[in-house]
């Protein structure tokens, strides 16, 4: 049974490649933080200012429904969190799944990717959600990031 897990969430793809290559470098389960409303295109449009993502990244309450879930993430020592960096931080869903669980005693480390955003406040952010998580900085890696790397 593996000590460590990385659960992602990957909008278009590229966070779930990147989430692999992670978990097989780690010896760690995979998860897929999967919405119980898939975000469309247009939802993703950053541009509109009433797309689905930008309404949801304004609100810092907005807790989009998670259809997956972890069995015993109690087992966990590590939980290593993945996303694509929305607005400078992690997206609502990532908030939603630091709720959802009791993370009292395992650590948390957020990796992220972007088109060419930082992580912003998003350990901070993190940190700062109702989780008993131990949230540490993380890290911002591009879509080709070798083994090595991660």
């Amino acid at each position: 049974m593996s000590k460590a897990l990385v659960a992602y969430f990957s909008a278009s793809g590229v966070t779930k490649g990147l989430a692999q290559r992670l978990s097989d470098a780690a010896k760690a389960d995979l998860f897929e933080i999967i919405p119980k409303e898939e975000y469309t295109k247009a939802d993703l449009n950053w541009m509109d200012k009433n797309s689905r993502s930008s309404v949801e990244m304004k609100d810092r309450n907005s807790r989009p429904e998670i259809e997956s879930k972890i069995e015993n993430i109690g087992r966990y020592e590590t939980v290593f969190v993945g996303f694509p960096i929305w607005w400078y931080r992690e997206p609502s869903i990532i908030d939603t799944f630091l709720e959802e669980y009791d993370f009292e005693g395992i650590t948390v480390v957020p990796f992220a990717t972007s088109g060419g955003s930082g992580m912003g406040d998003t350990s901070k952010y993190m940190k700062e959600t109702k989780t008993k998580a131990n949230v540490v900085s993380g890290k911002r890696f591009s879509s080709k990031a070798s083994a090595e790397e991660l």
